[in-house]
Order: structure tokens, then C-alpha cells, then sequence
């Protein structure tokens, strides 16, 4: 059996037993300070996307790609991604609007909300909150996104049942 297949089929487990292991970890810090389970979906949706990532680098390097053209590639995809992420810096505010809601806003997936705006309010549950946006749906079944730095920005009313 071919070394290289050995590898990649030991990177994988471990790319399955890792994921296992901080869905785990997860559980036991949301039980612990007793967070919602919906604050914790996006923390486990951007470590799985790290460690596939990861994953994915050490196949590359296990395929055949030297360590000199792996690093090069890399730098240069982190090099467009630096740019493109500086160049826009609302891309960068809605990151870490983000992590500000994730932390410290009292919305929870499931909640009912009203945002309140000058010309148009918008009113919907909160179906998802992602790393650039903030999805409502509204009564009428339309999903409405937000983005994370509008919807830190402007007064949120919250229904409560």
C-alpha cells in the first residue's frame, strides 16, 4: 500500500476525530456558562472551516506539492485575501460586528426583532447569524440580510413572548 495513502487516510480520521473533539469542547463550555445553543453554531461553523482548511493544506503537502510551492502558494493566497479584505473595509466591520453580536447582543436565533430605521422599519425573526450578515425572515416568508455592522448600528427592538 502506498505510503501516500496511508497518510491522507490518517489525515482525514484525524480531520473527524478533531471536528468530534471541538464539537465537544463546545458542548461543555455552552453547559458550563449556559449559552445558547445558537451562540455557539457559529464558532463550531468557523472551526470546522479552519481545520477543513488545514485538511486540505496537508493533503496538498502529502500529494506531492514540495514545502517550497506549498508556502508560496499559501502567502499568495493569504496575500489576495489580506488585500481583499483591507480594500473593504466594511468586510472587516462586519467581522467583527460579528463577533460583537456573537459575544454581547442579547439576540438569539428564533427571536422576534424590529429595526428600527428612520424611512423603514424591518421586522422578522432571526433565521441565521453568520460572519457578514444577519438573516430575518418576516411574516410573509421573505428572508431579509442584513448586514452585521447596519444591524449593530440601529435600534433593535425585541419582542418578547
Amino acid at each position: 500500500m502506498d505510503i501516500r495513502l496511508i497518510e491522507t487516510i490518517i489525515a482525514i480520521t484525524s480531520f473527524y476525530l478533531l471536528r468530534f473533539i471541538i464539537v465537544k469542547v463546545l458542548a461543555k463550555i455552552q453547559n458550563k456558562y449556559n449559552y445558547s445553543k445558537y451562540r455557539i453554531r457559529p464558532i463550531i461553523k468557523f472551526m470546522n472551516l479552519f481545520i477543513f482548511i488545514i485538511l486540505l493544506i496537508v493533503l496538498i503537502a502529502i500529494w506531492g506539492i514540495e514545502q517550497s510551492n506549498l508556502l508560496t502558494f499559501i502567502t499568495s493566497v493569504l496575500t489576495v485575501i489580506g488585500i481583499a479584505l483591507f480594500a473593504q473595509w466594511s468586510m472587516l466591520s462586519n467581522i467583527s460586528s460579528a463577533i460583537i453580536i456573537f459575544v454581547s447582543h442579547p439576540v438569539k436565533l428564533g427571536e422576534s426583532v424590529s429595526i428600527l430605521d428612520k424611512e423603514f422599519d424591518i421586522n422578522g425573526q432571526v433565521s441565521d447569524i453568520g460572519l457578514f450578515y444577519v438573516i430575518l425572515k418576516t411574516d410573509k416568508n421573505e428572508k431579509i440580510m442584513i448586514p452585521n455592522n447596519i444591524f449593530l448600528q440601529k435600534a433593535t427592538k425585541l419582542k418578547i413572548d
